[in-house]
Parts: C-alpha cells; sequence; structure tokens
C-alpha cells in the first residue's frame, strides 16, 4: 500500500489535539502579514474607541436632553469625565439647537466612519457581528453571489472571513473604505499564499503518491479547502483582539459610569459561560459535519474531472446516462451532507441565541427597576443596553467561537494533510556532471510501496552514442524500468548509475536537466505551439525549434496551422490528432539539451513515411545523446544498437536485432513472429 493511499486511510475524524494542531499552523502563517495586520487592528482599535466611547452617549443627550427637555447638570455628572469637555457647551443650548448640533455630528460620522448613532450593534469573538450587523449597511463590504454549498461560498471566504462572507470593514465612510482595502488585500494574499503552495507541493509529490490522489479532490483542496484559513484567522487575529479590546472597554466604563448596578454588569458577563455551556457539546457534530460535507464536494468534483477526462469512452460506449447517474448521486450526496453541516449550524445557533436572549431578558426586568426607582434616567436605560449588549454579545461570541470555527478546522485539516505528504528530495544529494558515458544497472529489482513487484533482477548497460530498445509484451515492466533513468520512481534493490555515480546520491534536480522523456500519452500545455516545444528550452530559436519540428516531422501541419508556431493549444488541441499532438511532444524532447533522451512509444501514432523519417533522425541525434526507445513496432526497434526483452518485470533476452532472431526458440523471436514477420 502507497504512503499516499495510507495516509488518505488515516484521513479519518479530526480530534480535538489535531484541531489545536491545525490551529497552530494557521498562527504560523500569520506571520508573513505583521504589518497588515497591525494595520487592521489599528482600525479595529480606532472603530471600538469611537464607539464604545462617544457613540452610546449620544442616545443619552437625544433622550433625556432632547426628546425629555432635562437640563444638563453644571459638571456634566450624568456623563463620563472625558466627555466633559463635549457636553457642556451644550448645557444652554435649547433642546432644537442640541438636536441640530448633534444631527451635524451624526452627519461627521457618516462621512468619517460610515455610521449612524442609533447603530446598536455588538462584535462577536470570531470578527463578524450578531444581530444588525448581518444585515447592516453602514459598513464597507462586498460579497458575490453564492449557493448553499462550500464551494460556492469559498470565494467570498477567501475575500474576508466570518459567518456572513462580508468582506471588509465594521466602518463605513472614508475610513471604512481604507480598512476595507487593507482587509481584502490580507485575505487575499493569505489565500495566495496557501493556495500556491498547496498546488507547488502536489506537483512535488512522487509519482507513486500521485497516482493514488485523485485529480478532482486535490483541486478542490486547492480551491475550496484553503480558504478555510481566513475563517480561523477572522477568529484568532481579529476577533480575539477586538473582543478582549471590546470587554476592557465596555467593563471600565459600565463600572466607573454604572457602579451602582453590579448585577446587570454580572448578567452580561455570564451570557458567555451559558453560550459556551448551550453549544460546546455540539462543537465535534459540527467538525463532523463539515468533514463529511468537504468530502463529499470532493467527490463530487473528482466526478466532473473524470467524466470530462474520460468523455471519449463514455460516448463511445454509450455511457452517457449511466455517467450521469453518477454524477446525480454524487451531487446529492454533497447536497445532502451540506444540509446535514447547516443543520447543526442552525441547532447550535438556537441554543446559542437562547443564553443570548436569556440575559437579554435579565437585563430589561433589572434595568427597569433602576428606571422606575429613578437611579438611573430613560437615557441611561439606553446608554446601559448598548454596553450591555456589546459586553454580552463578546462573551457570546467567545462562548461561540470554538464551535464556529469547526467547520474552518476541518478544511484546514484537509489541506495540512496534503502539505504534509512527502514530496520528492530534489534538490538533496551532489550535482550530476555533465554526462560522459553512460548508464549502467545492477541487479535493480523494484517493489511499490504496496508490496507489488515490477522489476527484478534488471542488469543493463547503455552508453552514449547508442539506440537502446525496450520491448516486451504489455506489462512487462518496460516503462517502469524507463521511470527509473529520471528518478521518476527509486530502485528499491541494486543500483542504478551513471557515469559511475549512483543515482541515490545525486540531486534529482540535476538528473532530470540531462534526461528528456517523451511520454506514451501526449502532454500538451495551454499555450503556443512555440512554447509548447520549447518547454524545456526556453532559449532556443525559432529556427532551433523549426529544426526539430521537421525532425520530427511536425513542421508541416504547424505552419497550415491558423497561427503557425503561434497558434495556442489551448483552442485547437482537441483538433490535432493523437499522432501530431505526439510530433509536438517528440519535437520538444529533441529540443531539449539533454545527454539522454527516453521516448515511450514514439511512432505508435504515426504512418511508416514519418516513422522512418524518425527512426533517422533518432540515429542523428544518438550521435551525442543516449536514446532509450519504448516500442513494440518492429521498424522502430529492429536497428537499435541493443535490445533487452522484458516479461514480467525481468530481462530475459538482450542483443543486436539480428542476435536475437537468430536464437531458434528465443523469446525475442517469438515475439517478433507473433507481428507476422518473418526471421
Amino acid at each position: 500500500m502507497s504512503r499516499a493511499t495510507q495516509a488518505t486511510m488515516n484521513e479519518g475524524e479530526v480530534s480535538f489535539r489535531d484541531a489545536l494542531r491545525v490551529i497552530y499552523r494557521v498562527v504560523t502563517y500569520l506571520r508573513f502579514f505583521k504589518a497588515r495586520i497591525a494595520a487592521k487592528l489599528s482600525f479595529i482599535t480606532v472603530e471600538l474607541f469611537f464607539r464604545l466611547l462617544l457613540l452610546p452617549w449620544a442616545l443619552k443627550i437625544i433622550v433625556d436632553h432632547v426628546i425629555l427637555g432635562q437640563s444638563i447638570d453644571a459638571d456634566a455628572s450624568g456623563f463620563p469625565g472625558y466627555l466633559a469637555p463635549l457636553v457642556l457647551p451644550l448645557r444652554d443650548m435649547s433642546p432644537t439647537t442640541i438636536m441640530l448640533w448633534m444631527l451635524s455630528v451624526g452627519i461627521f460620522i457618516v462621512i468619517v466612519f460610515g455610521m449612524t448613532p442609533n447603530r446598536a450593534t455588538g462584535r462577536t469573538a470570531s470578527g463578524g457581528l450578531t444581530g444588525a450587523r448581518a444585515g447592516s449597511t453602514g459598513v464597507a463590504s462586498a460579497t458575490l453571489a453564492q449557493g448553499h454549498d462550500t464551494a460556492t461560498q469559498s470565494e467570498n471566504l477567501a475575500n474576508s472571513g466570518g459567518e456572513f462572507g462580508t468582506a471588509g470593514s465594521d466602518m463605513g465612510g472614508i475610513l471604512g473604505i481604507l480598512d476595507f482595502k487593507i482587509h481584502m488585500r490580507l485575505s487575499q494574499s493569505l489565500n495566495h499564499l496557501l493556495r500556491t503552495q498547496l498546488a507547488e507541493h502536489i506537483k512535488s509529490l512522487p509519482m507513486t503518491t500521485l497516482d493514488d490522489q485523485r485529480i478532482g479532490d486535490s483541486t478542490y483542496r486547492v480551491l475550496y479547502d484553503t480558504t478555510s484559513v481566513t475563517g480561523i484567522y477572522e477568529a484568532l487575529a481579529v476577533g480575539i483582539y477586538g473582543g478582549v479590546l471590546m470587554i476592557s472597554i465596555t467593563l471600565g466604563i459600565m463600572l466607573t459610569s454604572f457602579g451602582s448596578a453590579p448585577d446587570v454588569i454580572i448578567v452580561g458577563i455570564l451570557v458567555g459561560p451559558l453560550t459556551f455551556l448551550f453549544v460546546t457539546p455540539l462543537a465535534r457534530i459540527a467538525r463532523r459535519r463539515s468533514e463529511a460535507s468537504r468530502s463529499a464536494g470532493s467527490k463530487t468534483t473528482s466526478n466532473i474531472e473524470e467524466g470530462m477526462s474520460n468523455v471519449l469512452a463514455v460516448q463511445s460506449l454509450g455511457g452517457n446516462k449511466q455517467e450521469s447517474q453518477r454524477f446525480s448521486d454524487a451531487s446529492k450526496e454533497s447536497f445532502k451532507r451540506f444540509r446535514a453541516e447547516v443543520f447543526i449550524k442552525l441547532v447550535i445557533g438556537v441554543a446559542g441565541n437562547l443564553a443570548f436572549l436569556t440575559g437579554q431578558i435579565i437585563f430589561f426586568i433589572l434595568m427597569a427597576g433602576y428606571v422606575i426607582d429613578g437611579t438611573f434616567t430613560a437615557g441611561d436605560y439606553f446608554v446601559l443596553h448598548y454596553y450591555f449588549f456589546a459586553l454580552s454579545a463578546v462573551f457570546f461570541g467567545f462562548g461561540f467561537m470554538y464551535t464556529e470555527i469547526q467547520g474552518y478546522v476541518a478544511g484546514m485539516a484537509r489541506v495540512f494533510h496534503l502539505l504534509d505528504l512527502p514530496a520528492e528530495k530534489t534538490r538533496e544529494g551532489v550535482n550530476l556532471p555533465k554526462i560522459q558515458s553512460g548508464l549502467v544497472m545492477e541487479n535493480v529489482g523494484l517493489r511499490y510501496p504496496d508490496g507489488r513487484r515490477a522489476l527484478h533482477n534488471i542488469n543493463l548497460e547503455a552508453h552514449l552514442g547508442e539506440i537502446v530498445a525496450l520491448v516486451g509484451p504489455t506489462g512487462a515492466g518496460k516503462t517502469t524500468l524507463a521511470y527509473l533513468v529520471p528518478a521518476l520512481l527509486q530502485a528499491t534493490e541494486g543500483t542504478v548509475s551513471i557515469d559511475g555515480t549512483d543515482l541515490k546520491d545525486v540531486s534529482v534536480l540535476s538528473l532530470r536537466q540531462q534526461v528528456s522523456y517523451v511520454f506514451q500519452e501526449s502532454q500538451l500545455f495551454s499555450d503556443s505551439v512555440l512554447e509548447n516545444i520549447r518547454y524545456g528550452n526556453k532559449t532556443a530559436s525559432l529556427d532551433e525549434v523549426k529544426a526539430v519540428a521537421r525532425t520530427a516531422g511536425a513542421h508541416d501541419f504547424i505552419t497550415a496551422l491558423p497561427d503557425g508556431y503561434d497558434t495556442n493549444l489551448g483552442t485547437v488541441t482537441s483538433k490535432l490528432s493523437v499522432g501530431q499532438k505526439q510530433r509536438i511532444s517528440i519535437a520538444r524532447g529533441l529540443l531539449r539539451e539533454s545527454r539522454i533522451l527516453i521516448l515511450d512509444e514514439p511512432t505508435s501514432a504515426l504512418d511508416p513515411e514519418t516513422e522512418a523519417y524518425l527512426v533517422d533522425a533518432l540515429h542523428e541525434a544518438a550521435k551525442e545523446k543516449l536514446v532509450i526507445i519504448i516500442a513494440h513496432r518492429l521498424s522502430t526497434i529492429s536497428h537499435a544498437d541493443n535490445i533487452y526483452f522484458l516479461e514480467a518485470g525481468e530481462i530475459l533476452e538482450s542483443g543486436s536485432h539480428n542476435e536475437l532472431m537468430a536464437k531458434p526458440n528465443g523469446r525475442y523471436r517469438q515475439y517478433v513472429a507473433l507481428q507476422g514477420t518473418r526471421a
């Protein structure tokens, strides 16, 4: 069993300890954005100081001194000391004038902060807001259309964080726009870093791992799971800081201005433990539901990828209805899992709101008594309610926070699982000098991680200036043997050496710079024909590209394309024949400045004339290179300097075509006879 398969099987439920590890790893990524995070926290500080120190008292002024017409005390005793210089000038004004001043201040607030004095909301510990925050228009925000599934919500999450998918700021106006810009850049940069890191790591995985990793699942993790980092960042870097700062400011004001109502303060604080008590038992269920939803979503993505990759087989075998049903089942399962995730979130929301509303009811009863007995004015009621709401909302958010980020933890656990799969060690080892002699394999064997044996007791010698052919029936191990040369696979037994240096001691990167591999299945990119051919040799001139294209028999059909060598294969590649694609791949291999050229079935899709032309070209190339050909067609292999006949992972015979044909009962001779060719 391969390491990737074993790792996938072990990728089960995320435990509490695993969740803490995930959160810690996310924190390590935040160090790359210290300046932006500091700027974001500065805006939060400004917004909270303004909203908590100034905004609530505007309610008291309007209620007590405008609506009720009460006079302001000579020492502004009903207000905090820091507000006295601002309140005392209003003392000699009429209620109408006071209201005009408050209106002017409100206009200023809207321009600078984008808030109105009656915007009584509280920040949750996850960085979002409760109550009116979800539908508030007084903040700088930007959201895209999204559906009720994890995948389509990921772009909004990548650009922000928090439960409501609102990208930006808790302010509007001038400061809100600046805050919005910083927040957007920070969220996108964080996601971009993780996405590119994961995509790069996937492409560096060993072939044995890649064979076990579904493309659709990898795509889902890169595009959709990585966005979970924003939600965790919001909860930790923004939510905790904002929550702690809000508690500090709110408690300070409540204790100094409303210390005669300690029971109200205690109720506000107790909302947190009460919420935590209600929702924490559901945390594990929430995480498991999110894991199941993401897993089902990745299966749907994989289903699409497999269907598109095998569309010709589906159509030719009449499997359209079957494939549609397979996708339908996967899609239904995905939405079913997402509905289960949403349901548990609704249950958690109801449980948390019960705690929050319980606190609100108790506050109303207590505060009503204080107003009735004259301890506080009607305006004080609104001010204290504002602070109570803010305080209880923060503790409500803290009680909710661990449960809320479970979905994000599940997503990041999938990301880190893939990042933790061991990559190829391409740079470790000595740099291989320019190859002068050739390749030697001594008693080489290969077992796959799952225990299957692919090669056994391979002894092979090949030198520069030679054409070596690997021949044998399907499944004989020819391609596996060729994969050992550029270290796409590592021998588990014996020694593979070049110029006497064991490849286990060689930097894979320096090795592959001298080995070109033309695969049996054409690997073309969505780029121009010119860039496809010189993909491995970016400095090659157009004349050099045309020369190898002529050698590969590709020049004539390339010049007939709409834009010749500038034709983008992303638009016409599906219209190229298999043989045309193969010839472009061969030209790319010939152009690369390598000492070893490996071609896997290079002539399988070529006509006899083009094949003969290519074989002559390979003999010309072999003057400076070692050319290894994997082929079945006699016309391709008969002129090789040395032929190795493989069967069941072993070399049974080796020699030139004539030498092997001279063996009366030789396996190579029998193999040729099966092709209808006389010795």
